[in-house]
């Protein structure tokens, strides 16, 4: 289990540690939005983009107002510290997508730098890396939630889930869930890949991630979890054949 670095700015910047890695191993970063944002509200203006801007201000609920721009402004801090360039001059793009080439595949920037951000209310994770990552942190749901769709996981996550007691099923539920959403980010499929091509387990420690990718939890607050995929190096581009049945 990876245990992610807590990103810290200063109204002035951030003057923490750079996003740096081994080969196969990501460079992961925890923003608690509750704490760092009001302090990202402030910094966003001279940071984000008209894009990045209008869709925080699109978002009705406060908290998940606050959760946009904290990851924001920290992915586009941690990406200039990396890259040497000022956080609003940081080229943000799309790549194709892998299934139908269209402008929405990964996010991505210029300089040989893979990330990916995800969020929930409250806490966000950044994971950064050499090649292709995906990252994923939700809060555990109800267990209401887990019997609406935990049919969408591979047939063996199901059966396990079964096995289990009730009150246990919504942590091992999140836990796969969010091991499948990391991989599917990765790869730049995401949800749309589909939940149940691949068993990544619902147990305490995942189960041997697709050919060519290593899935890794990731240490987070009580009440969630999380995780990271990261593709192995030299592997080609994820296609629609990367979806195993």
């Amino acid at each position: 289990m990876y245990q992610p670095h807590e990103f810290a700015p200063t109204d002035t910047g951030y003057r923490g540690p750079v996003p740096s890695w081994e080969p196969g191993a990501p460079s992961l970063w925890l923003v608690d939005a509750r704490q760092e944002g009001e302090r990202a509200r402030r910094l966003a203006p001279d940071i984000l983009d008209d894009e990045e801007l209008g869709r925080a201000g699109s978002l009705v609920v406060e908290a998940d107002r606050l959760c946009y721009l904290a990851s924001h402004v920290a992915l586009r801090m941690l990406l200039g510290a990396r890259l040497g360039v000022a956080p609003a001059a940081v080229p943000l793009r799309r790549e194709p997508c892998p299934s139908c080439g269209g402008p929405h595949g990964r996010p991505a920037t210029d300089g040989g730098v893979h990330f990916s951000l995800s969020h929930t209310r409250g806490i966000a994770l950044l994971a950064f890396a050499g090649t292709p990552v995906g990252a994923d942190v939700e809060a555990t749901p109800q267990a209401r939630t887990v019997a609406e769709i935990g049919d969408q996981l591979h047939p063996a996550e199901r059966r396990e889930l079964a096995e289990l007691p009730e009150d246990q099923r919504p942590a091992a539920f999140v836990r796969a869930w969010t091991r499948k959403e990391a991989y599917l980010k990765g790869t730049g499929f995401g949800l749309a890949g589909g939940l149940s091509h691949d068993h990544l387990g619902t147990g305490p420690h995942p189960q041997p991630g697709p050919a060519g990718w290593t899935v890794t939890d990731v240490a987070v607050p009580a009440g969630h979890a999380a995780a990271v995929a990261v593709r192995t190096a030299g592997r080609a581009p994820a296609t629609a054949a990367d979806r195993r049945k």
